[in-house]
């Protein structure tokens, strides 16, 4: 079965692009090749999504999204001129600007020109926002089908040498490598573990396996893994479902005997896993848990359960 590639779709420009309060034309947010952060990987971002709904775009977990950027941004010593109240003003803004119903949107903190040099605290802080159509991350699927995933001989950076509560663009290196292996290799996705050999999470996507109706997800903070947002909206899903959602240390022997896996991520949603290293998962196609999580989640973004009303933000 040949990997779906689902990532390898590219960008489809889109009316403006907010860049430090302003918006400006697509083709015209340009910056300069002695960017700081293209140099040493110093800038954080976020995956967020907008879904089509009933009444309009809206944005999901918007508020959620930006105070993670805004801690991204903390921890590396990155003073982000803007509050968190004007980014989702601002994420808003260039929603409505792109008249797309629905999109992926992508805010980066970056280290502008002017200074160069591994001390990034002489550097001006700058805030871009992105949007564009973006479908299923990894490959539309049929049916009951799942991905076929591989545990990757890349480990996950330890937390001791990297922060890895924050999402920075240097940090992805390690996941680009994973993924290339994967790809290379034709599988649809890679799993990085821990130096410990514990489970910890995709190339950027958190793990959840279920067994005996019990939901497990390792925690992130012990192997190195993003606190998803998306996964928390998962589990608390799952627990309002009536399931055990619990974190829990696993080995990759864990995902072989499973009866269900999945990812989730903004951009991957909630996906389904067939095969693990050409072993099948319990049978080798969609369970019953992940099609109810599925249902539950898709059924929140696009605005048809009033009870999680509050995790969209309306763009109008």
């Amino acid at each position: 079965m040949p990997s779906r590639k689902g990532c390898d779709v590219p960008i489809t420009p889109t009316a403006k692009i907010w860049m430090d309060g302003e918006l400006v034309d697509w083709e015209q947010a340009t910056v300069h090749v002695l960017t700081h952060s293209l140099h040493y990987g110093s800038a954080v971002f976020e995956g967020i999504r907008a879904y089509a709904t009933p009444t309009g775009p809206a944005v999901f977990r918007l508020r959620a999204h930006i105070d993670r950027l805004l801690r991204s941004a903390h921890v590396l010593e990155l003073t982000v001129p803007y509050g968190a109240d004007e980014l989702c003003s601002a994420v808003r803004e260039t929603v409505r600007a792109s008249g797309i119903a629905a999109c992926y949107i992508r805010p980066l903190v970056y280290l502008g020109y002017g200074e160069m040099g591994l001390n990034p605290l002489p550097c001006t802080v700058h805030v871009a926002i992105a949007v564009w159509p973006w479908g299923a991350y990894l490959g539309e699927m049929e049916g009951d089908a799942g991905i076929r995933l591989k545990v990757s001989s890349w480990a996950r950076h330890d937390p001791r040498a990297v922060p890895s509560a924050a999402k920075a663009t240097g940090f992805y290196i390690n996941s680009s490598l994973a993924k290339v292996e994967a790809v290379r290799a034709g599988y649809d996705e890679a799993l990085l573990c821990t130096t410990d050999g514990y489970l910890a999470e995709g190339t950027g996507e958190n793990l959840f396996v279920v067994r005996d109706g019990v939901i497990a997800t390792p925690p992130a903070s012990a192997v190195g893994a993003l606190e998803g947002i998306t996964a928390a909206s998962v589990a608390t899903l799952a627990a309002d479902l009536g399931y055990e959602v619990r974190e829990k240390l696993m080995r990759r022997a864990d995902l072989y005997v499973a009866d269900e896996a999945f990812l989730t991520g903004t951009a991957a949603e909630v996906v389904p896993i067939a095969s693990v290293d050409d072993k099948a998962v319990g049978s080798g196609r969609r369970g019953p848990v992940t099609a109810a999580i599925q249902e539950a989640f898709f059924g929140v973004v696009r605005g048809e359960n009033d009870r999680y009303k509050d995790w969209l933000d309306h763009v109008d």
